[in-house]
């Protein structure tokens, strides 16, 4: 059953309980399978068996009004070519249109530019005898790599990753407004714009062009090309997807191996395990630990009902430390047999960039732990960020041990 029990309370905007929220979330599967929240109206799973069924039912669990609890309680409209908005048809025609750029021979043909842009930025701190995992290289690779790929200028980039990192944190205790999210995605589209005009005229290879030229059948049988906002659309959410979750999943791992030297030294000793490393980080810190689900017909958990037009949070950080699914789930270990997480979601809205991501962060693990191959946190200067989209660190500062 749901309850309002104050013993057990968890709420997705108090800064407190985003620290180390997965106390909270044990208890959660234990005592409150099926949580309801009643300050801000919203049913939670925690179980993994729960998550996971209710992501692969979209018809029930609906994308299309958002997948941030605050952004389905305003009502806002989804701007098109928001694709993780969006339940099929119109997310299968949409997100074809990207398959493509994301096909694991695209991707794979990246690694070559993806060790480049960590050569630049370690070589940029190799004298300092200190380095920060996000600002260093955890922001800079992701950055560089998702604007190669859309055909952002390298000069322009680092300001358009500031300003959506500016415009998706919160303030302590409260939700974001709508008026916010709409400003935000205003001024990226505004900044987008110019970018999609210039590659009207000056087309490139890159994703810009491809979306501009691309065409599809609509849902309603016609055929076409994006339409302009549209494509702003897609870029906007690229820009900002291809660098929030990389970029934590980096921050994680240079926590966690810190945390963990003798697993720390069996990677640098050994770099193949670095994948498998990579897969324990993203189920142990899932960068993106919470999705927001409109419900769109009444629907039972654990005896009781809930009706449609409530909101469901999934908690899918909650569910890849479940010991249903994982024994000893809130232990780190890199050697851990990995089973299918939940960290890219399940499903149609399985992230279609998750081949990157990991990528990206196998590529930057491989070549810090080749130059610094032990490190440990400056915990006085480390500063955690706090949004609605994903939970990791703003600022990760280490000192590296000779």
């Amino acid at each position: 059953m749901a309850t309002t029990d104050n013993s057990v309370y968890y709420d997705p905007y108090d800064f407190e309980i985003d620290k180390d929220p997965y106390p909270i979330w044990k208890r959660l599967r234990e005592e409150q399978p099926l949580y309801f929240n009643p300050k801000y109206e919203f049913f939670a799973l925690s179980r993994f068996e729960d998550v996971e069924r209710c992501s692969k039912d979209w018809r029930r669990y609906s994308s299309s009004r958002g997948t941030l609890l605050e952004l389905i309680k305003s009502g806002m409209k989804i701007p098109p070519g928001s694709i993780i908005f969006e339940d099929p048809p119109e997310h299968d025609l949409h997100r074809g249109l990207l398959t493509g750029i994301f096909s694991p021979r695209k991707i794979s043909s990246l690694e070559s530019k993806v060790r480049e842009y960590c050569a630049r930025s370690l070589d940029a701190i190799a004298d300092r005898g200190a380095f920060d995992f996000i600002n260093d290289i955890g922001a800079q690779v992701p950055m560089r790599t998702i604007g190669v790929l859309l055909g952002i200028p390298e000069q322009d980039q680092q300001a358009i990753r500031d300003q959506i990192d500016h415009g998706l944190e919160l303030k302590d205790g409260a939700p974001q407004s709508a008026d916010m999210y709409e400003r935000l995605v205003e001024g990226q589209s505004g900044v987008f714009a110019e970018y999609i005009d210039w590659r009207t005229k000056h087309p490139s290879d890159d994703v810009m062009t491809e979306l501009l030229n691309a065409e599809f059948d609509d849902v309603n049988g016609k055929r076409r090309k994006l339409s302009r906002e549209e494509v702003i659309g897609y870029v906007n959410l690229l820009a900002a997807a291809g660098n929030e979750t990389t970029t934590r999943l980096i921050g994680w791992a240079g926590k966690l191996l810190a945390e963990h030297p003798d697993q720390r030294r069996a990677v640098a000793k050994d770099l193949s395990l670095v994948t498998n490393m990579i897969e324990e980080v993203l189920r142990f810190e899932s960068p993106s630990p919470v999705q927001a689900r409109y419900i769109t017909e009444d629907v039972q958990h654990y005896g009781q009902t809930i009706k449609a037009g409530n909101v469901m949070l999934l908690l899918t950080a909650s569910a890849n430390r479940d010991h249903r699914r994982f024994p000893d789930g809130d232990k780190f270990n890199i050697h851990r047999p990995m089973t299918s997480h939940l960290a890219f979601g399940y499903g149609v809205h399985f992230c279609l960039g998750a081949a990157l991501a990991r990528l990206e962060a196998r590529i930057t693990l491989e070549e810090i732990l080749k130059r610094f191959p032990d490190w440990e946190v400056d915990w006085d200067n480390a500063v955690q960020a706090h949004t609605s989209t994903v939970r990791g660190w703003k600022s990760l500062p280490v000192k590296i041990c000779k």
